[in-house]
């Protein structure tokens, strides 16, 4: 008679039918991999057993870091928000000293995936609050990515981003750069300009450039009608000083990136790809598969001077328009890039089949600016090892 009754209550009251329970371990996987957000995986992780294993297999994790702490500073380790405050002003000024990159209210969730239980509701509630950056202060830690990192344990595409870029610029000054790095420097591309300036009256679709490998068009569109020379002026008003300024801060910036990613690169032999970015898009790192296994078959030499990888002696190759005009209407003043590779490897070109990466080193307009420049003249510029 019980048993009678307990299957007519199952049909009245049948229990609910979790469907993403169906999905194969390599869809939810996928949807893993889409999320990325290291933040948004921790969370993830807290939900069941299941997704308790399947986290610790995504291959494509992106962190974003919070904040970025000086070496120097004793207040380092304070969770308060001055001191996060003060501490992202300091992270522009990095050149004299290293770097700490640090995440607020992250390291506690990901801390579980090793010691994951079936979780009840009120310790989803606590976990997922270790998640809020704002927090109670007393209750904020800061910890690096590479302890965030350490449970993830098949990672193929690193992408760590900065809150912003080391390098202290002036209000409407243009400066961005991309190195590349095996062991050491691989090579390096600044754009700069003392001033951009927005045509609002252009109606250019820049979609139409963004494949373009720059044409004569360009060329009488968007530079002044002169001989592709540096004028005199620009040796005598601090022009080419500021512009050495610009490549030594920027090459100090990327050397002091590379070596703070030795310990990850060391950690996880299964990476592939690695960038290390900032949200303000100053400055970018990136490290192939080759490069990756490069650094790990050949230690980095180190700078005696400050923790960061020794830049070596260098050929650099210089390109200047007074006013370069793009054909989206933005107008660089004082426009220079520079290319960069170590002297001990062989010349590479800067333009046709070879110069891509030159050209392809930032994303448009600026990618046609590059391609507008190295059609002037070249100057050539050594630099030693530093």
């Amino acid at each position: 008679m019980s048993s009678i009754r307990s299957d007519l209550c199952s049909k009245i009251h049948p229990e609910p039918i979790d469907h993403f329970d169906r999905l194969p371990d390599s869809i939810i996987l996928l949807i893993f991999n889409k999320i990325g957000d290291v933040k948004a995986l921790g969370r993830c992780c807290v939900v069941s057993r299941r997704f308790h294993s399947l986290v610790s297999q995504v291959d494509n994790v992106v962190v974003r870091v919070d904040c970025v702490i000086s070496d120097e500073d004793p207040s380092a380790t304070s969770s308060s928000s001055a001191a996060a405050s003060s501490a992202s002003d300091k992270s522009r000024h990095p050149i004299s000293s290293l770097f700490r990159l640090l995440l607020s209210g992250l390291f506690k969730p990901l801390q579980s995936l090793s010691q994951l239980v079936t979780p009840s509701q009120r310790r989803l509630t606590s976990i997922s609050d270790d998640f809020d950056c704002e927090t109670d202060q007393n209750s904020v830690t800061h910890h690096s990515p590479t302890q965030v990192l350490k449970n993830f344990n098949e990672i193929k595409l690193l992408r760590i981003e900065l809150p912003s870029g080391e390098l202290g610029i002036d209000d409407g000054v243009l400066l961005k750069w991309k190195a590349s790095f095996g062991s050491t420097l691989d090579n390096c591309v600044i754009l700069g300009a003392s001033s951009v300036i927005q045509n609002v009256s252009s109606n250019y679709d820049c979609s139409g450039v963004c494949n373009d490998s720059g044409n004569s068009d360009n060329n009488n569109n968007g530079v002044e009608n002169d001989n592709g020379s540096i004028p005199e002026s620009f040796y005598t008003n601090g022009g080419l000083k500021l512009r050495v300024v610009w490549t030594i801060s920027s090459l100090i910036a990327a050397s002091a990136r590379h070596y703070l990613l030795q310990p990850i690169i060391a950690e996880h032999k299964t990476l592939e790809s690695l960038v290390l970015t900032d949200a303000d898009g100053q400055g970018v790192l990136s490290m192939n598969k080759e490069q990756l296994e490069e650094l790990r078959v050949k230690p980095l030499s180190a700078s005696s001077a400050s923790k960061r990888t020794l830049v070596p002696a260098l050929n650099m190759r210089l390109w200047y328009a007074p006013h370069l005009e793009l054909p989206n209407g933005m107008v660089l003043k004082g426009a220079t890039l520079v290319a960069i590779r170590p002297s001990e490897q062989p010349k590479k070109e800067v333009v046709g089949s070879e110069g891509n990466w030159v050209g392809s080193a930032f994303e448009e307009p600026f990618g046609t600016a590059a391609r507008m420049l190295v059609k002037r003249r070249t100057y050539c510029l050594e630099m030693n090892s530093f």
